[in-house]
Order: C-alpha cells, then structure tokens, then sequence
C-alpha cells in the first residue's frame, strides 16, 4: 500500500511538472532566418539537402537521393528562453533496423557552456512530422545554441519555438568558424553511419573538436570515386582541408584506375590545399571473415599505392592515416561490424583528429 501511495505521489508530481511545461506559451520561428553550416553549395533545391540543383540527373540516382539528406548540417541561433522546442518534418520518414530513429531523422542540440560546445538533449522524432520540448526548465541566460539536423534522412521544414517574450536570435559569435573548412567525402560511415544522435557523427565531433565548419559529403554506398563530386568539393572557394575516406566503398580496382584522377580535380583547382587520404577500418569480424579481411587489405594497399606515387610525382602537402588501430582491438566499437557506433566515432576522432590538426597547420 505505501508503495502504491508513493507510486501515486510520484505519478501527480510528474502530471505538475508536464502541465506547467505544456502551459508555457511558446513561439515558433522559421529556422531559415538562421544561419545554416555545412553545405558545399547554397545552389540546392531545398534548403537543408547537400547536393547543388545542377547534379540533379547528373548524379546517379543513388547519390542525389543521399544527398538530400542533411547530414552534417546544423543551425546557430541564441536565445535566453527557459525552454528550446522544434518543429520539423522529415523528407523521407526513413527507419533503419542497426541505427536509432534519433539518429536516422531526430535534432540534436548543444550550447557553449565555459566556453567548449555541450550536449544539451536530442529531439526524437514522433514520425515523418514531430514536434518536441527538447530541453525545459533552465535559467533565462542568454545562450550560443548549434542544432544538428538529421543523418539520414531529409528536413523538409524546420521551425525552433522558445518561451513568449524571450529572446531569439542570430547568433552573437562566429563559432565554429566559417574560414577555411575542412570538406570529408567518404561512405555510410562517414555521413553519420550509425550515430545514436546527430552530433555524435564523426565529422561532427571533429567540427566541435575543431570549432571549425566541416563539410560532410558521406553517401552511404555510394563513395565510388563519382568525378562530379570530386568537382564539387574543387567548387569550394577557400577550404582547409580536404579528407579522402572513401575506400570502404570503392574497390581496389576503382582506386587504381581513377583515384589519381579524383584527386587531381581537387588538386588542379587548390594546388596549396592539404589533402587527407584515410585507409579502410580494419572491421572486427575480419579475424573471422577471410574474405572480407582480403577484400580490405587490398583496397588498403591501393590506397596506399596511391599516395605513394603522388609524393613520389612531387605532391608536397598530402597526408596518410593508417587504419591500425582506428577504432581500438577490442572488436566493440561498431553496430553490425562496419558501421560505427558513438564509441567508434570517438575512437576514429581520437585517432585522425593529430593528423587533421598537423595538415591545418
């Protein structure tokens, strides 16, 4: 009976909590008036989608529909609301059965606290439309917020609500800057693959790592050396970095036949620009699997081919990241074997972000 009792206490309490929550007027406001991070080109047919308009039907058809999911985007604003909601509706309403419904298609929110980016809450999606109170309750400080939009998946629309009368604005500080990006094309692994919230995406931790604008071009695969992406990522006008990830989708003969020329597109278009080129993970079943283990050595050492000759033709400011030990040997940091989970993505962060920062500087 106590327990009952108790059980019925905690029950009305909460019941409190949720009516003063809901009872709080709250506005929303088109997140289009906010400044919107991580696209190569503003030339696209929607606002939150990767892929310029004119690759559409130039692009194969797998790759322009990836890219219409906005990985690697996020939204700045600040505010000093009590509570931060959102409103969005997904393009595709996309489940998969290895990645959570939050990562897939959920918003993921963080603010400055003492000045390093934090992990606010993330906002799990009630369907292809949602509308979620992502965090509630806070003192009304004014705060620098950055919203990660969804892995994979599409944003059709995107409203952010915060408390009547508060403040909602652009934001006041230039983080993480905008100069100079680091622009990654790779595989599923790389486009957020398969992230348990959107800023745990590893091209999203190394931004935060960086306070850097990082640019994902990850196409889940769909990393198969496509010429027209490689002139894309040229199209940018003063990027950083480029980070070539793309060997767990393309194969050992692809790499040899026209790696070289993937590059050069990039080269040819930034002759001082560092450029990355990352091996295949070592995944963890190939200690069972023979013929996987094959498949990624060779690819491996076409990656490696690859480099090589370019130092060897004179290339100066390239860099090469071994696989050896990328996602540690305990065989735990991936989903389903390939695909990483946040662990993983830390582990692979931990492990190319000194190679990232030495080719920036």
């Amino acid at each position: 009976m106590k327990n009952f009792i108790a059980f019925l206490a905690v029950a009305f309490a909460i019941t409190i909590l949720s009516g003063s929550a809901s009872a709080q007027n709250v506005v929303y406001t088109d997140a289009s008036v906010f400044p919107l991070y991580g696209k190569v080109s503003e030339q696209t047919n929607e606002r939150y989608e990767r892929l310029p308009s004119y690759l559409e039907g130039v692009s194969r058809d797998p790759v322009w529909y990836l890219g219409r999911h906005s990985s690697g985007l996020f939204i700045r604003f600040r505010s000093n609301s009590t509570s931060i909601h959102v409103r969005w509706e997904s393009t595709f309403n996309n489940t998969m059965t290895h990645m959570t419904d939050t990562g897939t298609k959920g918003l993921d929110l963080y603010a400055i606290v003492d000045g390093e980016w934090r992990h606010v809450c993330s906002a799990q999606p009630q369907g292809k439309k949602s509308e979620r109170c992502i965090i509630a309750n806070m003192d009304p400080f004014e705060r620098e917020y950055m919203l990660y939009l969804s892995l994979y998946d599409g944003v059709k629309s995107l409203e952010i609500g915060v408390d009547e009368g508060s403040v909602l604005d652009l934001p006041a500080v230039d983080r993480p800057s905008r100069e100079k990006p680091v622009v990654m094309y790779g595989t599923s692994i790389l486009q957020g693959g398969c992230a348990n919230r959107p800023g745990m995406a590893h091209t999203n931790i190394i931004s935060r790592r960086l306070d850097r604008e990082v640019m994902n071009l990850g196409f889940s695969g769909n990393a198969l050396l496509d010429m027209e992406i490689a002139e894309l990522m040229a199209s940018v006008e003063e990027p950083g970095l480029y980070v070539l990830d793309y060997v767990p989708n393309a194969s050992a003969e692809a790499i040899d036949e026209v790696g070289e020329q993937f590059f050069r597109k990039i080269r040819d278009a930034h002759p001082d620009v560092p450029v990355i080129f990352i091996e295949d993970v070592i995944f963890p079943h190939t200690i069972f699997d023979n013929k996987i283990l094959e498949e990624v050595t060779k690819k491996n050492e076409a990656q490696e081919r690859l480099y090589k000759k370019l130092k060897k033709s004179g290339e100066k400011r390239i860099y090469y990241i071994s696989a050896e030990g990328m996602i540690g040997d305990d065989g735990e940091a991936t989903v389903d074997a390939i695909h990483f989970t946040d662990l993983g993505a830390m582990r692979y962060v931990d492990h190319v972000l000194p190679v990232i920062k030495r080719a920036l500087r």
